[in-house]
């Protein structure tokens, strides 16, 4: 049986004709940047959250530069994040000449440490970027009070997040920035790169606009640096139509969760992921932890079942991030995590009969290394 690990075909053929005919509506109007899909998206996006503004860019690692831009970041500024997410998070911190200061992730969500939090603040703190890894939140209202005790900014990384909720409200609507990629493998993606962040206030609202165009008020009037990070047209127009069955699609990938952690349940071997109880995710990966986490991979490709190892090298111990200072120890859980995770199939077309298959194996394979 040949599974993919991100089933992208099925749902494109389902949306075929919408995803032809919005895709051919843009090519008639022949406004490839900034035409009216765009603004049309961010409108959506926006309501969909509950927040006052959305702009849309292009890629989830540019809306997290301009984020950060907007809130004037620059040289010897600190912002905190966590060690065990995608390299964009602190690699745009160092872009702009600010340090990237990790704190431990909580070893039941995988997310940020709250607990940890006020140990990594000092004064050159100016924003603390919480990751939601997998698609679940951080415990964004813990990071909130301690974030609001400092007077420091919230920038929610929310790039495997959109359409969760914690505590009842969206992510993304749960800080002072949201920020969200549209790759396509991410829980809503685009056919290309793609982001958006979203704000309530009108005046950070107003810069990352201009910093998306750079940092024009108005043409040819730059005020501001900024980037090119503009939302092509065509992937707004997509997007508006996988929109629409987004929130069908989340409910299907909870199903999809809730059969791989009754399945998975009855093995020693394996820790299924946990949600948080005033958390939903929207399970951008289905993540488990094992203890000889190579054996089963390796036991999963011969019965043809794809897994991925992500963050296996968390940043902390990057190359890139040497001069840092951390080493091997300094973050436990982000270390164990990165050692012995291992994402499974998901995505809202991954029928029965191949879940089975892949419950099956894992459960084959968990009883041998049991017993080895």
């Amino acid at each position: 049986m040949t599974i993919p690990f991100i089933d992208l075909a099925t749902q494109q053929s389902n949306i075929k004709t919408q995803i032809d005919d919005a895709i051919q509506r843009v090519l008639a109007h022949g406004k490839y940047i900034m035409g009216p899909e765009v603004q049309e998206l961010e409108e959506r996006l926006a309501e969909y959250v509950g927040v006052s503004h959305c702009i849309s860019c292009s890629s989830g690692t540019d809306s997290l530069l301009i984020a950060m831009m907007a809130l004037g970041i620059g040289t010897g500024d600190e912002v905190i994040t966590v060690p065990y997410t995608w390299i964009s998070t602190a690699e745009m911190i160092a872009l702009l000449g600010a340090k990237p200061v990790f704190v431990d992730i909580d070893e039941s969500s995988l997310n940020m440490d709250p607990q940890r939090l006020t140990d990594a603040i000092t004064p050159r703190t100016r924003a603390i970027m919480p990751v939601g890894i997998y698609g679940q939140t951080a415990n964004m209202t813990e990071i909130n009070r301690i974030a609001a005790k400092h007077g420091i900014p919230v920038i929610e990384d929310a790039a495997q997040s959109f359409g969760a909720t914690h505590c009842g409200r969206k992510s993304c609507a749960l800080s002072t920035v949201g920020s969200t990629s549209f790759f396509p493998s991410k829980p809503l993606g685009c056919y290309g790169d793609g982001g958006a962040l979203f704000t309530n206030d009108d005046e950070l609202n107003e810069r990352m606009k201009q910093i998306r165009v750079h940092g024009q008020m108005k043409k040819h009037h730059h005020p501001i640096l900024g980037i090119n990070g503009r939302l092509d047209t065509l992937q707004a127009a997509i997007l508006l139509e996988k929109l629409k069955i987004f929130d069908s699609e989340i409910e299907m990938r909870n199903q999809i969760a809730d059969r791989y952690s009754n399945g998975l349940s009855a093995s020693n071997a394996i820790v299924p992921p946990v949600v948080q109880s005033n958390d939903t995710s929207v399970w951008a990966q289905y993540t488990i932890l094992t203890e000889d986490r190579n054996a089963l991979k390796n036991a999963l490709a011969e019965r043809g079942v794809p897994s991925v190892s992500y963050y296996a090298l968390p940043l902390h111990l990057q190359p890139v991030f040497a001069h840092l200072g951390y080493k091997r120890g300094d973050f436990p859980n982000a270390e164990y995590v990165a050692d012995h995770c291992l994402s499974l199939p998901m995505s809202p077309y991954l029928e029965a009969k191949a879940q089975c298959h892949v419950i099956d194996s894992i459960m084959a394979a968990a009883d041998t290394m049991l017993t080895s």
